[in-house]
């Protein structure tokens, strides 16, 4: 039962005049969006967050990316040349932890969102995260590269126990439930640090979210290039210690920063919440509905029904959900009087909390197939660079190295975006003052992922043209260079700029304060379905390519194949897409929110009134 007694609710009334009177003798002292220190009480602006704690925080994202690539980049030749997987079971296995690893960034935004608070989770996944890099470094040095030397392309391992097999999957699932757990919850804490009722810390939040995307992309560069050299020459205990150590001085950075964030209490479990609007929402399938939306139920003052959030105004549609908040004779009964039952009546806030999430989902849904394209910079691209001439003088060029590229252009455009494009829309939006909105620079990074594919179509079919006059049996590497890959993966760069940095402001935006690490969280799953739709995809056009005397368009001698279709039917699915995702985009409507709100939930009395 929701019950708020007047003795109680007179109690938080007069604590939150006080605390309105000592904002008011010291506007500049506080953050003005509810932020707490360490202790709970509200945050002073001067010793918390901003970029002492921001910069902090990408350091970590960097130096954690470093350590989760270290291992990811190169599992799948680990489980070749150390286990001795064959290429078909290392692959899979490769998807399945990675798959795990998106699932995972699910259970720590809920655990975040819910009950333990982003720092809290943070913390513990990180550890989790770093134990799971030791067992790995451990059980590599101590069992699973043997004999010494080995794991290498000439010098395969040999067999090992069930034990030891059984140590490795824990240790890189412990590494998957670590980084998953904490990925979605680093982001939305860092821009936790900024205050978004202050003009100046606003825009540095918006700014925060393209550099940590810039820091994960330099953490995996190093990863790409350094460590997976070691790693490809057989020194996996080292490449793997590497880790370790990144990872470690990443928990103690954070640990470090501790005394100095700003911190959103955690605001319950969302599941019952929305359990309870569809619940209150279909018992009052008969009831007749207000006339306008100022007369359903919602709490008084700054009082809110979902800790530490602020009240969302009503808007229109999914108007069955809006039942919900229609308050009956039964509702206003002297029995029920300041006392009532959640699965009969629950406020505007939580209803639009449901709609939030269901508005969210179609712009979600579209952003898949724009991931099924990114993933193909670690598989096809890779597989037709390797088909191309490779070799500078006597210096072979590693193919997979050149999404060096990609993450070089990431870099650039982030720069350009911020420095010249963004101040450069805002002039020819006199009347706004803003550059692009973060669901125009999604479509953006749709159309610029089209043109992608299409190059990389374009490349392929020079490619295949140069092969068949070079080889007579179309069996060795194009004469055409590796190089000419170069404007493809600068592309998909330039594309992630405005997809993926507008995707995290996008869903961190517009999630309900009680669900921002779900909002990451979509992120991160939207990769993982890409993948999953990817593998799907080639799985079909192979089955449908593949004829009598044709090897389908993706075979494993890329001069027999024509892997260009495929890249030109990625163009035109994702040209598609990008049409549905202009509608969903224009059917959106955006939350409206208000001042930070108290939670008049069961605390004790004498809790802290930390918001503002």
């Amino acid at each position: 039962m929701t019950c708020f007694k007047a003795s109680k609710k007179a109690k938080i009334n007069e604590l939150v005049e006080v605390e309105d009177r000592e904002m008011k003798a010291g506007k500049e002292d506080y953050t003005l969006d509810g932020t707490v220190d360490l202790h709970g009480r509200p945050a002073i602006r001067a010793r918390t967050g901003r970029w002492a704690a921001g910069i902090l925080l990408l350091v970590n994202q960097g130096l954690a990316t470093l350590a989760f690539f270290g291992v990811g980049v190169n599992l799948v030749l680990f489980l070749t040349r150390v286990l001795q997987q064959d290429n078909a079971d290392a692959a899979n296995n490769v998807s399945k932890w990675t798959g795990t690893v998106y699932i995972f960034s699910l259970v720590g935004a809920f655990l975040s969102d819910s009950y333990w608070g982003r720092y809290k989770t943070c913390a513990i996944f990180q550890l989790i995260f770093v134990i799971g890099l030791a067992s790995l470094s451990l059980s590599s040095y101590l069992f699973l590269v043997k004999p010494s030397g080995c794991g290498n392309e000439q010098k395969p391992c040999g067999s090992h126990s069930n034990f030891q097999i059984g140590l490795f999957y824990l240790s890189i699932y412990l590494i998957a439930l670590g980084n998953g757990g904490y990925q979605p919850n680093i982001a939305t804490f860092g821009a936790d640090q900024f205050d978004e009722g202050d003009p100046k810390e606003g825009h540095s939040k918006v700014a925060f979210f393209s550099y940590f995307y810039l820091a994960l992309n330099l953490g995996s560069l190093f990863s790409n290039t350094i460590l997976g050299y070691f790693e490809d020459e057989g020194m996996w205990a080292l490449g793997f210690w590497a880790s370790t150590g990144s990872a470690f001085v990443a928990l103690v950075l954070f640990l470090v920063g501790t005394p100095g964030y700003r911190h959103f209490k955690p605001s319950g479990n969302p599941l019952s919440r929305f359990c309870h609007v569809v619940v209150a929402a279909t018992k009052k399938l008969r009831a007749e509905f207000p006339p306008s939306g100022d007369n359903l139920y919602e709490v008084d003052g700054k009082e809110c029904a979902i800790t530490g959030g602020r009240k969302i105004l009503h808007t229109e549609g999914f108007r069955f959900l809006d039942r919900a908040a229609i308050i009956t004779s039964k509702d206003t009964t002297p029995h029920n009087k300041g006392c009532h039952s959640p699965w009969n009546l629950c406020t505007i806030t939580q209803v639009e909390e449901v709609k939030c999430i269901l508005r969210l989902l179609p712009i979600w849904l579209c952003t898949i197939l724009y991931s099924v394209v990114f993933t193909q910079m670690a598989s096809l691209f890779v597989e037709q660079g390797a088909a191309m001439k490779t070799t500078i003088s006597n210096f072979r060029i590693p193919p997979a190295s050149m999404s060096s590229f990609d993450i070089l252009s990431v870099a650039a455009f982030i720069f350009i975006y911020r420095r010249i494009l963004d101040p450069f829309v805002s002039t020819l939006k006199k009347a706004s003052g803003k550059g692009l909105t973060e669901l125009q620079r999604m479509g953006v990074g749709l159309i610029i992922a089209i043109i992608a594919m299409v190059s990389a179509g374009i490349v392929e079919c020079y490619r295949l043209k140069y092969a068949k006059q070079d080889c007579k049996h179309c069996e060795g590497s194009s004469s055409l260079s590796i190089f000419w890959q170069i404007p493809q993966y600068v592309l998909i760069g330039a594309s992630e700029v405005f997809m993926y940095v507008g995707q995290l402001e996008f869903f961190n935006g517009q999630a309900p304060d009680g669900l921002k690490s779900f909002g990451s969280a979509l992120c991160m799953t939207s990769i993982s379905l890409g993948n999953y739709v990817s593998s799907l995809l080639v799985t079909m056009v192979m089955k449908i390519s593949t004829e009598d005397n044709m090897p389908g368009w993706i075979p494993g001698n890329l001069n027999k194949g024509h892997l260009d279709r495929f890249y030109f039917l990625l163009a035109v699915l994702t040209t598609l897409d990008f049409l549905v995702y202009v509608a969903c985009a224009k059917w959106y409507k955006y939350m409206k929110l208000e001042d930070k709100c108290v939670n008049m939930g069961d605390e004790d009395e004498n809790d802290q009134i930390w918001s503002v």
